[in-house]
């Protein structure tokens, strides 16, 4: 079984800096031969989830949503299954808890959560003076 774990997050001020990761643990063999796809999405109280970032581990091809693209960075680090998300100059509205998710293979639409297979517990990030 396949497991996520995220971690990381917590109480940053306006403007400061924060790096999540998501940790995978029991991938099966399809994975391995397929490579896989982690995305990252968030939720804020009383909002719809919505997606945030994407990457794939075959050639490390990524996607960002517009209200974060060129202040988030993804990266991976396939030997340890790992998936980052380092998020700079945060903003109020970036408060929310923050979701991964693993999909077999690359996906089309990597920022559409039903095209995954698991997701994790998420981490709490709070943007805050």
């Amino acid at each position: 079984q396949l497991q996520l774990v995220e971690s990381g997050g917590g109480l940053v001020q306006p403007g400061g800096s924060l790096t999540i990761s998501c940790a995978a643990s029991g991938f099966t063999w399809e994975y391995y031969n397929s490579g896989w796809t982690i995305g990252w999405f968030r939720q804020a109280p009383g909002k719809e989830r919505e997606g945030v970032s994407c990457i794939s581990s075959n050639d490390g091809s990524n996607w960002y949503s517009d209200s974060v693209r060129g202040r988030f960075t993804i990266s991976r680090n396939n030997a340890k299954n790992t998936v980052y998300l380092q998020m700079n100059n945060l903003k109020p509205d970036d408060t929310a808890v923050y979701y991964c998710a693993a999909a077999r293979g690359d996906i089309s639409w990597c920022w559409d959560y039903d095209e995954y297979d698991y997701g994790g517990q998420g981490t709490q990030v709070t943007v805050s003076s």
